[in-house]
């Protein structure tokens, strides 16, 4: 696996503490999987694997890395787990991912997207030291136009369904962000500096991402 990523990108996660929330679900098994082959010191913080069976538990990361159970709309959980890992990066895959769910679930939907994003980002800035902090959300976060061509970083945020626009309104959670050191000031002991970026990955279908709603 080493040799599908440059040798720059491999030295830097090697001996690196990393949090990683959503690590039980299909993404967040790869990618652990992925940080523990560069030599990262993994620290996961998700619900139980979603499916059964589950791509976490067929890789056995259970034992590979540090694994907590924990839930993102809990913030002082989520503080605590923060404030033990110490963490150089931080990657934030914890959601409620499927959109049919999310017209059955609404509220669960909202609280674990949006005050989820919250709660990790102000975990981040209260544990008062720099790292590195990498959201991922959805092309599902703009405003569906059924247009033919690709949606980019200019087109509105927006969502037809409770998914689609609880990851716009993450977005601009992580916007607000990127810009909340300026209005707080650069006191150390309430903000803790990070380099923050959002990813918006197209959906993947494989074994283990399929939800139904009955």
């Amino acid at each position: 696996m080493e040799g599908m990523v440059s040798m720059p990108l491999a030295n830097a996660y090697r001996g690196k503490q990393v949090f990683l929330t959503g690590h039980t679900g299909f993404k967040g098994s790869w990618l652990a999987e992925w940080l523990l082959q560069l030599g990262a010191k993994v620290t996961g913080f998700s619900l139980p694997p979603p499916t059964e069976p589950a791509l976490f538990d067929q890789l056995g990361l259970g034992t590979r890395l540090h694994h907590l159970i924990g839930d993102v709309r809990d913030l002082r959980a989520v503080r605590q787990a923060i404030d033990e890992a110490r963490p150089d990066y931080v990657f934030h895959l914890a959601a409620q991912p499927l959109v049919r769910l999310s017209y059955a679930q609404p509220v669960e939907t909202y609280a674990t997207n949006v005050m989820g994003t919250v709660n990790l980002l102000e975990a981040v800035r209260l544990a008062g030291r720099p790292c590195a902090v990498v959201v991922v959300t959805t092309d599902k976060c703009y405003e569906n136009k059924e247009q033919v061509y690709s949606y980019g970083e200019d087109d509105p945020l927006g969502g037809h369904d409770p998914y689609s626009s609880s990851k716009g309104a993450a977005e601009l959670v992580i916007s607000a962000d990127r810009r909340l050191d300026f209005v707080l000031g650069k006191d150390p002991s309430r903000v803790g500096h990070h380099g923050l970026a959002g990813n918006k990955p197209t959906g993947v279908f494989a074994a283990g991402t399929i939800g139904l709603v009955h």
